[in-house]
């Protein structure tokens, strides 16, 4: 069995000390993808930057302070890769991969966007380029003999079950047509599947993410925009996968929570 869990922490410094570290040394993962990792490796604490029984791989982003993904394997990789390719947003920290038997399992951070901005822009362009590589990476796997798994904070609501104000967000970025088009290109033309979307597939949600604001974690006003995208084949022998929500809002250490699966290899 593999144990995957994806956990954006909007910032892995603060998230460390509000429970992060307590959390990793319980869970069962065999493999962590973090996103919004937000600091260089030496700017992190010990235990989350070489915690002991997992071999970690972190790719910050060359502005100070924003994005980075990590990786952290049980087992040390065959190989490990930052960056898909792309002169612009190689050095962004968003996205990082690593081989291990049999999976490529890769941490994503998808820019958020605003609309009307720069920032949508750049969202716009990311998107642009990265469906192409998705398919290059699903073919070069195939001919290597493996699957394919790409986790992390996809910041598109796919579907109206996807959140619960969808209504009020029509025109919001994380659900604009567009990006909900991009998306499903990304599971019908580049043939991956949303793994907990497979495995519920009448369900609201279950939502990953709610703002800080107001009370919509109280409330589960939330969002689905973590997701495990995952080759037909890896897809096929997730036997469950969940969100691992918090009990109260006290106990949360990120305004996400952790998205876990397990894989019947």
């Amino acid at each position: 069995m593999l144990t995957v869990t994806s956990a954006n922490v909007n910032g892995l410094r603060a998230a460390a000390k509000k429970g992060f570290v307590e959390w990793l040394a319980g869970t069962a993962a065999d493999v962590l993808c973090l996103q919004e990792v937000r600091a260089e490796e030496s700017q992190l604490p010990e235990a989350v930057r070489t915690p002991a029984g997992w071999h970690a791989v972190h790719a910050p982003a060359a502005a100070k302070g924003r994005a980075g993904v990590s990786l952290y394997t049980r087992r040390e990789p065959d190989a490990v890769r930052v960056g898909f390719g792309s002169s612009e947003f190689d050095g962004s920290g968003r996205y990082v991969e690593a081989d291990l038997p049999g999976v490529t399992v890769a941490s994503l951070y998808l820019p958020s966007g605003e609309v009307g901005t720069e920032r949508q822009d750049e969202k716009i362009r990311f998107m642009g380029e990265f469906l192409p590589y998705l398919g290059e990476l699903k073919e070069r796997a195939a001919a290597d003999g493996r699957e394919v798994l790409v986790c992390g904070d996809w910041n598109i609501a796919h579907q109206e079950a996807d959140l619960k104000n969808w209504k009020a967000n029509r025109k919001s970025s994380g659900f604009l047509p567009e990006e909900r088009a991009w998306l499903s290109r990304v599971f019908d033309e580049a043939s991956y599947v949303d793994v907990v979307r497979a495995l519920h597939p009448d369900q609201e949600g279950p939502y990953s993410w709610w703002s800080y604001r107001g009370r919509a974690f109280d409330n589960d006003s939330g969002w689905r925009i973590d997701y495990q995208v995952a080759t037909p084949g890896l897809a096929a022998r997730a036997v469950k996968a969940w969100v691992e929500r918090a009990a109260t809002h006290a106990e949360r250490w990120s305004d996400h929570a952790p998205v876990t699966a397990v894989y019947d290899l």
